[in-house]
């Protein structure tokens, strides 16, 4: 039997693919690769960059462009067959990470490298990569006494089978909800929300409107809905997925699990000579202490926390005094927040949506991008697919191509929730030439109804410029070595830098002119309604604000504090709350249980990083206030110091380079509107 996976294309043949291609070609790559690596370690010395961390590299990369299809199909179109495939590759992958990390004689390789004679005439990228090397062998466990060793692997072979069955508890319980509606129940909802649920009822044979746990179904439902009732019964279903109460209460429970992953992680923090994981996961990041870390976030806090309460009370209010409802419930909350934006702003997200047309935005999202950074984005018709919403481009620059990347936008059942960007093929030079960068960029946007082209939220339209900011940060990178090429090597609490950095332009009147354009006239957003919306943007921002630090200080200190006396998942994150909710928890909430961010992601004691990252995009993104949002000079600066420097060099010292100084928080509460 022929493997695609086993080909080499310039790029995923996924149309070929199938279940039965995953395990039997991860299992003879691993063999393969073995072999290849002891070879190597056999040959006498002296070892250099090109002797042994070239052909490494090479295998790696061989590696990574087996498994990258695998793991994008197993989020965008799981089935049992594959999800079962994928889960039996992970400890097979886990182990050979682990054998690679903790092989001795392949560390004291890379050290002859590093002390070697020509280290020195290496590029920076290239020492960059073998300084990094170094580094994850100790964080691998490469000094452990054997035992130690043998223990570290089990840990990680069990931390990717607990983490997979996480995520896949998440997907399983939000595809197991859903309820069946009457048209006249949605009341309140815009036709477009109503045109979606009837479409989803329609595809499944089923007679008036469907609702699902699906982001574009829940978020217009608890915006609009007029029925109270019918509002609590989706809020709960969706903040009970995946635990032990709610609709599907135990058939999908992440309880134990969270135990468990913490337990281990722990346990790895500790054979690692780390008093805790937090401190376990700094050793790859910007910040340089635990400490740090919660001053950052308490002093965000106490920044906002003023603005955010005097929010809530207004809120409070609002719904007492014009809608008696004397105590506001947390399925009450986007509802009537919504109906406070229209009075005090006299603009409804719904307004926005016709002036949004997907095509129009990636237009202007393209035309942003060109005007910054002097590239142009074509769209390729012909190629290999997996569904019909996928789409290809080609970045381009005077002609000639710089990159790619797959776009799949629309939410549709067996696709995991959420947005996010990954890489499927990483920038660096081989033995035939520049391979050039691929990236994947996936949302879950309302899909097009029947003729009608899918129509964006404001939170869309941002949600795009994030992920494609990622996506830039892949695909513009400079670097040639495969370790820091593009997101590879960059600090973890830096890597969201470059994409909340995008999410600035959507709010700039210069580029909303032809980011916007009316689906029926091509009319862009008029004046009145753009300076609406700009007035509305940082609408509750303490709210906001309080709520992210409120995620971000739960992750964090339940991996400090986690095999403490008494600490518990459900305690940490009741202690957080009453430090710095100000919007009240219902019993039933269980937040956490489908907080895949931490659980499943690379989050774990670093969702404080969104918040870090936040601070670097703010600032950089004020040196372009100061200087003009479309200078080609200060683009020009920020593609060299950040999107084509990768990981090449230490995050902070790159920023210093692109702003002349270290980041300052000011900016960031100031676009956020928060008067601390």
């Amino acid at each position: 039997m022929t493997n695609p996976l086993m080909e080499k294309n310039l790029l995923p043949p996924f149309s070929a693919i199938r279940a039965e291609h995953v395990e039997p070609a991860i299992r003879t790559l691993i063999e393969r690769h073995k072999a290849q690596l002891n070879a190597l370690l056999a040959q006498p010395g002296p070892r250099t960059w090109a002797s042994l961390i070239a052909p490494i590299e090479a295998m790696d990369d061989e590696l990574a462009q087996c498994w990258s299809p695998v793991g994008h199909l197993n989020g965008v179109l799981n089935s049992e067959a594959l999800r079962a495939a994928y889960k039996a590759c992970l400890p097979l992958l886990s182990e050979y990470r682990t054998w690679v990390g903790q092989n001795a004689d392949l560390y004291a390789a890379y050290c002859e490298v590093a002390q070697g004679e020509d280290f020195n005439a290496l590029g920076q990228a290239e020492q960059q990569a073998v300084h990094n090397a170094l580094r994850d062998f100790k964080l691998a466990g490469v000094a452990l006494p054997e035992t130690s060793k043998k223990r570290f692997g089990e840990i990680q072979q069990q931390l990717a089978k607990l983490s997979s069955q996480f995520s896949d508890n998440v997907l399983d319980a939000s595809n197991a909800w859903s309820k069946q509606v009457t048209a006249e129940q949605l009341q309140g909802l815009p036709a477009s929300a109503i045109a979606s649920a009837t479409q989803a009822a329609q595809e499944r044979d089923l007679e008036g409107c469907l609702l699902t746990l699906d982001f574009p179904s829940v978020l217009p439902l608890l915006t609009y809905c007029d029925d109270r009732e019918l509002r609590r019964e989706v809020y709960l279903a969706n903040v009970t997925r995946a635990s032990d109460i709610g609709p599907h209460g135990g058939q999908f429970d992440n309880t134990q699990l969270m135990d468990e992953i913490l337990d281990l992680r722990q346990e790895l923090a500790r054979l690692l000579g780390f008093a805790n994981y937090a401190e376990c996961s700094l050793a790859t990041k910007m910040a340089d202490s635990p400490l740090r870390v919660v001053e950052f976030l308490t002093e965000l806090a106490e920044r906002s926390r003023a603005q955010a309460q005097a929010e809530w009370q207004e809120l409070s209010r609002f719904a007492a005094s014009e809608h008696s409802i004397e105590q506001l419930k947390p399925w009450d909350v986007t509802y009537y927040s919504e109906k406070l934006r229209q009075r005090t702003f006299s603009i409804a997200q719904e307004e926005l949506r016709p002036y949004l047309p997907v095509e129009r935005v990636l237009s202007g999202l393209f035309a942003v991008v060109q005007r910054l950074y002097n590239v142009t984005v074509e769209e390729v018709q012909d190629f290999d697919s997996y569904h019909p919403d996928l789409r290809l481009f080609e970045i381009q620059q005077d002609g000639e191509p710089l990159a790619r990347f797959y776009l799949d936008l629309y939410a549709r059942s067996h696709k995991r929730g959420g947005a996010w960007m990954d890489d499927c093929r990483v920038r660096r030079v081989t033995d035939t030439g520049l391979q050039l960068p691929v990236a994947y960029l996936v949302c879950n946007f309302t899909a097009p109804v029947g003729e009608q082209p899918s129509l964006l939220t404001e939170n869309e339209m941002v949600t795009l410029f994030h992920e494609f900011g990622h996506g830039l940060h892949h695909m513009l990178t400079k670097q040639h070595v495969a370790s820091v090429s593009g997101i590879n090597g960059v600090a973890w609490d830096a890597v969201e830098l470059p994409s909340q950095f995008m999410e600035n332009w959507c709010y700039q009147p210069e580029a909303l002119a032809f980011i916007s354009g009316h689906v029926d006239t091509g009319e862009p957003l008029p004046q009145a309604l753009l300076d609406k919306m700009l007035a509305a943007r940082n609408f509750q921002s303490g709210m906001q604000m309080m709520r992210q630090l409120e995620f971000a200080l739960f992750d964090f200190q339940l991996h400090q504090h986690w095999g403490e006396t008494g600490v518990t998942v459900q305690g940490t994150l009741d202690a957080v709350r009453a430090q710095v909710a100000v919007i009240p928890a219902v019993p039933e909430n269980r937040f956490q249980h489908a907080f895949s961010h931490i659980f499943a992601g690379g989050y774990a004691a670093g969702y404080y990083s969104y918040k870090w990252a936040e601070v670097l995009s703010a600032d950089a993104f004020a040196r372009f206030e100061e200087e003009g949002i479309f200078n080609p000079l200060t683009g020009s600066d920020f593609r060299r110091h950040i999107l084509e420097a990768g990981g090449s060099q230490d995050a902070m010292a790159l920023f210093v380079a692109f702003r002349g100084r270290e980041p300052d928080v000011e900016p960031l509460l100031r676009h956020s509107g928060i008067a601390a």
